[in-house]
């Protein structure tokens, strides 16, 4: 994946450090649970919460990053197409399933992308 600047939404950024604060006071409440030898049924209770939150504060920013990337990947390969790049049916494809792409699969598609915008320059390139 190609390194490019990303500024992250103040928003979201102030949504993960709060989850992360959040995560954090659990974990610190799990090692209190263990040196106090609270019920095990109670700590892996306090285990899987963690998890779950730890997940979706990184689903929310691989989420907004990859899926922007993606969308201006994609973008980027609309624009340079210009008709007969032997290209077309996988970018409308990825255009039409963007909305519907799930984050696992974002960086497989990223991967593709960027596979059609390198085809994408060379073709432009040689045809001036």
């Amino acid at each position: 994946m190609n390194k490019t600047s990303y500024i992250l939404p103040s928003d979201l950024v102030l949504d993960i450090k709060t989850r992360l604060k959040t995560l954090s006071g659990q974990l610190n409440g799990i090692v209190k649970m263990l040196e106090e030898s609270k019920d095990p049924e109670q700590i892996n209770i306090q285990f899987k919460s963690v998890d779950k939150g730890l997940q979706k504060a990184h689903y929310l920013l691989l989420d907004e990053v990859y899926r922007k990337a993606l969308a201006i990947g994609i973008v980027k390969a609309v624009d340079s197409c210009p008709g007969n790049c032997g290209n077309e049916e996988k970018i409308d494809y990825l255009k039409k399933e963007f909305p519907n792409i799930a984050l696992n699969d974002l960086t497989d598609k990223l991967k593709e992308i960027q596979t059609i915008e390198k085809r994408l320059k060379d073709f432009n390139e040689k045809k001036l």
